[in-house]
Parts: C-alpha cells; sequence; structure tokens
C-alpha cells in the first residue's frame, strides 16, 4: 500500500505544480485586470480561448467568475501547501487533500455541468476539464487513505507523561 500512495501522491504532486503556476498566471486574469499581467500571459490565454473555443474565459459567467475567485483564494493556498507536504511527508496531507479534493470537485462539477449542457462546448473542451475532475477525486481519495507508516495513535483521556503528578 506504501508504494500505491507514494504513487499517488507523485502524481498529485506534478498536478499540484502545475495549479501553482496556471492558477495565478492564467486563471487568475478571469477575476483580475488584464493590466496586471504581461502581455506574453494575456497572449498564451487568448490563444487558449481561441484554440479550444473555451467560452467561460471570454464570455465570464458569474458563477465561472466566482469559481476562479474560490481557485485564487482557497484552491491556489491549498495546492501550495500540498507540495509543501509532498515534499516534507507531513502526516497532515490527508487532511488537506480531502480539503483540497472536494473543493475542486464541486466547482468541477458546476463547470462540467456547464459545458455538457450548454451544447456550445466542443467535446474536446470537456476533454481538457474532465482531467481535473479525475484529479479532484484522486485528491479527495487521498485524503481518506491513512499513511500506516506514519500514523500515531492517539490516547484519550490519559495526560500526557510531564503533566502527570507523582504519587507520594
Amino acid at each position: 500500500m506504501g508504494a500505491f500512495v507514494k504513487l499517488i501522491d507523485a502524481i498529485l504532486f506534478v498536478f499540484f505544480v502545475a495549479i501553482a503556476l496556471a492558477v495565478p498566471l492564467i486563471d487568475a486574469q478571469t477575476c483580475l485586470p488584464v493590466n496586471f499581467y504581461p502581455p506574453f500571459l494575456v497572449d498564451l490565454k487568448t490563444w487558449y480561448t481561441d484554440e479550444y473555443g473555451d467560452y467561460l474565459f471570454t464570455e465570464k459567467p458569474h458563477f465561472f467568475v466566482g469559481i476562479m475567485w474560490l481557485q485564487l483564494l482557497f484552491q491556489w493556498p491549498l495546492a501550495l501547501v500540498n507540495i509543501f507536504a509532498i515534499l516534507t511527508s507531513k502526516s497532515w496531507l490527508n487532511t488537506t487533500c480531502l480539503i483540497y479534493g472536494s473543493s475542486v470537485l464541486t466547482s468541477m462539477a458546476a463547470v462540467l455541468a456547464e459545458l455538457m449542457g450548454s451544447g456550445k462546448a466542443k467535446d474536446e473542451l470537456i476533454t481538457i476539464y474532465c482531467p481535473f475532475m479525475g484529479l479532484a477525486v484522486l485528491a479527495f481519495l487521498r485524503g481518506l487513505v491513512g499513511q500506516s507508516s506514519k500514523t500515531t495513535s492517539f490516547n484519550i483521556g490519559k495526560r500526557p507523561a510531564l503533566a502527570r503528578k507523582k504519587k507520594a
């Protein structure tokens, strides 16, 4: 099981690094003024929206702008925290992955429902968004998996050894 968890962590690490770069540089252009960005990043986003017909980035429906704020203010910092947790083998990675996965899963459900229900999205665009749903599920499931080598047992109801008083 340990090797499987390490493989999942490696996949999530690559995903979190991609998110750490894409969110502030590309996705945040949806909710922040474009003059905050150098022209080559604005051109990169324009190329993407033209190439794949991502009307969510061009039309900016209110729900999508809200999701971009959620991504920028909550999911992006959590992705950075998860990168740190994976690199340093922190025991709280399970918790942060669970939180991250459930947040992305929820927002991706809304985005994919719009793409599939609107009739505007090409299959290619849906194919671009679907892996994010899969990685959200993977992060969520990673949050549910315990780390067998690093689990600690909790002694509920027992005081720490330093706090105990010696009986005379």
